[in-house]
Parts: C-alpha cells; sequence; structure tokens
C-alpha cells in the first residue's frame, strides 16, 4: 500500500512526507539524485568532462538559514556520498542504506535520521580524468581555483535546497535535481583555465599563473602553477632598485598575498577571519602602503593539485614533481618578470600551519637556494608525532592501547584541552567526501604527498580504513622520504653545514592539532647537532593556538605581526648577505 501524504504550505516551503514501496528492506530515506540538462552544459562549458565520473551526495541540516553544502565537515551536517560513472543529463541515481559505494558520516546510515524537518540538498563533484606519465590512470577532481574545496568549488553541481519532513521508521524517496553548477568568481574568458584561479591586478597585488612543463609532463595534460605578488611602496617610483623576496607558505591563499587572511585581504581596516590569524595582520595594512617597512616583495604560490589546495612544495610520487616546478619554473619566472634580487641570500621563507611544514621542508630539500626559514606551527615535522600518532611504533591510528583498555587518538582540541573529534572522525569524514585521498582532506593530502603510489595508482595508505592498523612499510616510506625531524638526522654531515642558523620553528605549546609536540622532538636533535652546530631557534606560546607564529620582538609578552617579521627578516638579510652585496637600495 501507498500513501502519500501532503502537508500544509507556509509560504514556498513545502513539507513533505512520502512514504512508498519500492522492493527495498522497509524504512530508511532514500535521495534519488538526477542531473539536469542545464547543469550537463554548464560543466562542460566550464572546460570538465561530460558524462561525468565523480560522487554525487544527499546532505541534510537542521539549520534552515544556510545551504547544507556550505554546514559540512568532520563536525558538520550528515551526508552521503556514491560513485557515479557515465553521468550525463537525465542519469540519476539512488542514495540508500546497503547500496554500493554509499558512505555516509557521523550518521553512518540515512536510517539513523532522526525524525523531524531537514533542509535537504543533493551535491555532484565532478572528476577529472588524468593519464599520467607513470602509466596509471586516475580520476580526480581537477583544481578550479577553490582551494580543493568540494563543496565549494566551481564547475561542481547542486541542487535547490528543499525542506522535507523526515521519518526514519518509514520508507521515504526524497527527489533532488542537480540543476545549478558552481561558477568561477568572473566567467573564463577565452583561452582561460579555471586551474588556480584567475584573478585581475590590482595596485598592490600582481597574479601569475604559467604552465608549467614539469607537472603537466606528470600529469599528461596541461597543468598551471601561480603566484600572488605583494609589491612594496615605491615600486615603481624607483626602476632600478631590486629587492629581497619574503616566500610566504601556505594553502587556501587565493587572490590574498597572505594565506588564511580574509578573502579582499589588501585594504584598510581589514578584518582577519580566522582565528588562527589573531593579532598578525594588526597595522599590516598602513605599515606597507605608508613605507614605513623595509621594503620587500612578498609571494604566496597558488598549487592547488588534483588531491589538495597545495602540493606541499616538493616532489611527490602521486602528487608530481611541484618542488622542481616552483624553484625551476616559477621562481625563475618571477625573477625575471619582477624586480627580484635573483640570489639565495635574498630569498626567505615563511610559513603557518602547511605552510610551515612547506617553509621547513624547502630549506630542507633546497638548502642551497634560500637565506633562511622561519616555518610557524609546521604539519607534523617528527613522524613520531604525527599529531598524536607514532607511526612507527603505534599498531593503530584511531587507539591507544593500554592493555584492559583502549582510548581513541585525538585529532582536534580547544586550547584548554577540550578535544572536538578523533583521528577517526575525521578520516570517517574525508572517507564520506572520496575515497583514494581524493577528498580534499587533511590526511587525504598527506597520504597523497607521503606515500608510495599503490598498485591502482592512488597513494598507499599508511593504515587500514576500517580498522585503523598501521601498514609499516607505508610508515617506514614516510619515514625515509618525508620525515623532516629523521631526514636532518640521517644526513646532516651534508645538511648540518648548508643549513646552519636557517632554521627557526615557533609554535603555540596548545596547538589545537597537537603539532608542538613534533617540534619538540625536533628540536632535541637540532639542540644536541655538532659538527657543525645547528644554531636553530625555537619560540613556544604559551597556552598559544594553532598558527601561533612567535613573540614580538619589542613586546615578547604578544604575538609577533607580520609587519614586525618583515623586520625581523630584513635584519637576518642584511646581517647575513655575502661581502659586497646591495643591503641599502631596497631600504629607501
Amino acid at each position: 500500500m501507498v500513501i502519500t501524504l501532503l502537508r500544509a504550505v507556509i509560504g514556498s516551503v513545502i513539507f513533505l512526507l512520502i512514504c512508498g514501496c519500492s522492493g527495498q528492506e522497509p524504512g530508511g530515506v532514500h535521495f534519488e539524485v538526477t542531473l539536469s540538462q542545464t547543469a550537463a552544459e554548464q560543466i562542460a562549458d566550464l572546460g570538465l568532462e561530460v558524462p561525468i565520473v565523480g560522487r554525487a551526495f544527499a546532505i541534510v541540516s537542521r539549520n534552515h538559514e544556510r545551504e547544507p553544502r556550505l554546514s559540512t565537515g568532520v563536525t558538520g551536517v550528515p551526508l552521503w556520498g556514491v560513485d557515479v560513472r557515465d553521468f550525463q543529463a537525465g542519469s540519476s541515481v539512488l542514495i540508500a542504506d546497503g547500496r554500493e559505494s554509499v558512505r555516509g558520516y557521523p550518521l553512518a546510515t540515512t536510517s539513523a535520521l532522526p525524525p523531524g524537518e531537514y533542509s535537504v540538498q543533493a551535491f555532484l563533484n565532478v572528476y577529472t580524468t588524468f593519464n599520467r606519465s607513470d602509466g596509471h590512470t586516475i580520476e580526480a577532481h581537477l583544481n578550479s581555483g577553490a582551494h580543493q574545496s568540494p563543496f565549494r568549488s566551481p564547475g561542481n553541481a547542486y541542487s535547490e535546497v528543499m525542506r522535507v519532513r523526515i521519518d526514519p521508521n518509514r520508507e521515504t524517496t526524497i527527489e533532488l535535481t542537480l540543476d545549478s553548477v558552481i561558477q568561477p568568481p568572473r566567467p573564463l574568458r577565452e583561452g582561460e583555465t579555471l586551474q588556480q584561479g584567475n584573478y585581475e591586478d590590482t595596485e598592490w597585488v600582481k597574479y601569475v599563473k604559467i604552465k608549467s612543463d614539469r607537472v603537466s609532463e606528470f600529469w599528461g595534460r596541461d597543468m598551471y602553477i601561480g603566484a600572488n605578488v605583494l609589491l612594496p611602496r615605491g615600486y615603481d617610483e624607483h626602476p632600478n632598485v631590486r629587492y629581497p623576496v619574503l616566500y610566504l607558505q601556505g594553502h587556501s591563499s587565493g587572490l590574498t598575498p597572505v594565506p588564511w587572511s580574509p578573502v579582499r585581504w589588501f585594504y584598510e581596516g581589514h578584518t582577519p577571519s580566522n582565528p588562527g590569524v589573531g593579532n598578525q595582520l594588526d597595522g599590516f595594512y598602513e605599515a606597507w602602503t605608508s613605507g614605513r617597512l623595509p621594503k620587500f616583495i612578498i609571494v604566496t604560490f597558488r598549487d592547488a593539485n588534483p588531491f589538495f589546495d597545495t602540493s606541499y612544495s616538493v616532489n611527490s610520487p602521486n602528487v608530481g614533481p611541484y618542488g622542481n616546478a616552483i624553484t625551476e619554473e616559477l621562481i625563475p619566472y618571477l625573477e625575471e618578470n619582477f624586480r627580484i634580487i635573483a640570489e639565495p641570500w635574498a630569498r626567505v621563507l615563511a610559513g603557518r600551519s602547511t605552510g610551515g611544514w612547506e617553509a621547513a621542508a624547502m630549506m630542507i630539500f633546497y638548502p642551497d637556494h634560500f637565506a633562511g626559514s622561519w616555518p610557524w606551527a609546521p604539519d607534523p615535522i617528527d613522524f613520531r608525532k604525527n599529531m598524536q600518532i607514532n607511526i612507527y611504533e603505534d599498531e593503530n591510528a584511531y587507539f591507544n592501547q593500554l592493555d584492559w583498555i583502549q582510548t581513541g587518538r585525538p585529532a582536534q582540541r580547544e586550547i584548554d584541552g577540550l578535544v572536538n573529534y578523533m583521528v577517526q572522525d575525521e578520516y570517517s569524514y574525508e572517507q564520506t567526501v572520496a575515497d583514494k585521498d581524493r577528498s580534499g582532506g587533511q590526511w587525504a593530502v598527506w597520504q597523497a604527498v607521503y606515500s608510495s603510489v599503490g598498485p591502482d595508482g592512488y597513494p598507499a595508505p599508511l593504515w587500514d580504513p576500517e580498522t585503523g592498523v598501521i601498514d609499516k612499510d607505508v610508515a617506514n616510506y614516510w619515514r625515509e622520504n618525508y620525515d623532516l625531524s629523521h631526514i636532518l638526522q640521517r644526513d646532516w654531515a651534508t645538511l648540518g653545514p648548508k643549513l646552519r642558523g636557517k632554521l627557526h620553528f615557533a609554535v603555540g605549546m596548545m596547538d589545537n592539532y597537537y603539532l608542538n609536540e613534533a617540534v619538540y622532538l625536533a628540536q632535541e636533535f637540532l639542540d644536541s647537532a655538532t659538527n657543525p652546530r645547528s644554531d636553530a631557534t625555537f619560540q613556544y606560546g604559551f597556552r598559544g593556538r594553532h598558527s601561533w607564529i612567535g613573540h614580538s620582538p619589542v613586546e615578547p609578552e604578544r604575538q609577533m605581526t607580520y609587519a614586525e617579521f618583515v623586520t625581523v627578516i630584513a635584519e637576518h638579510i642584511t646581517e647575513h648577505a655575502p661581502a659586497g652585496s646591495d643591503t641599502r637600495s631596497w631600504n629607501y
């Protein structure tokens, strides 16, 4: 028997309760997702592949003020995903409990939804086919200038939000149509690609995007890298002056010359939008535009790729030769097209979080290329403390075994120690968004960058996704190739003379992701290193949260600002420049 009950219509809001017999197990919520002709055409118009290979989602929320797709995350709203193939206009897919490749988070099944009113939305993440030079063919999201966040990426499709009353104790089918496509901030011009975004130059910030021959060869198609270039005051008025450069590492840089800053950052009276920024940008606009600061060029990289919104600035068997592309293609291009001092003594690195790891890694992997590095709150630089996992000695990534009990391993905490979610939660969310490290998430990119290539062409997983049992062969591969602390110890005889006095770490003692723990381990070696001494420096912020960048040089009780940091690196360069170097003209 089929019963359909239409409830009251309030304004334009529709409350639906649809019960029926579909030949499946009784109970549960089923989502039927269909791709419209309009959406399929818009996806193709943006240069993406149709018919589509990708992943379709049903997302529900009890918050009716915001689109469900914009509320996803480890602590976000429930969603369920299913792989699609040969998906084209008119194609439909059913997202229901028990169907192949359907996975949900934080509720494993749709039948676990409590009864109530929900805002419901469908979404589609579109993949691109890559025939890589290593002989593997993989399918993943082509970066489209939106930081590899699938739920915000141009080219992906979504449905209108439907407000629905759900009773999971009765079988319910909800029909959703993907009829809108996320567009880039401005329409693509003839010959443009979505990759790395397309931005208009401003008075202060210039945008660069180039095709990388090295990365293109690896991925088997044209691939691009870019940079945001912040010019100092007086750049045009002093045409004979060349400037030192700060390569400020990070991810989600978008159109800003400082990662994680507000979307419209470089304007007077900006307000930082990320709690990790804190006071770091205070006074920077005024100090920079007034000319009070030493004159530098500041550069952030745009190197999003099929796995994440940054390459981690190294060569990787899964992600590609981005380390060489940056140092051998992008930096030379910048030095040729901007008046940058093209000498190692005038290049410095810094970065927070992911950017902190990148700043350390580029200094270690390219020690002759840069004058110094300031890694702040770096992603784990010693895998004995990969957050709270010792990947070499621990047997399980999800649980700490204590004889008769086991405890979950935390992934994120507040500065008072309150844990918000566990490693297993974060990994499960990423697996729901996409398998094979295609989620754009944190564990996905670590495996993409650090792991060897698996038999299927995707990154070899560090642990079993379901059980958390660690694969020691993969762990050993991580250690020998990307454990920065281990590499420093192993290769100190050759690295030491090149790195002396060049590494300057800072991290909060209550880093939200436990990143201070790996820095402590790295310091143990660097403080004890001899022949030569490391002369590395370490600063720790009492109760400092994630992305803490060090003590103010004038008021040590507070966090340093970027304006102060420019002075710090100017002094470092002036002090360590080779005899006879011009360290005065750029201080006009």
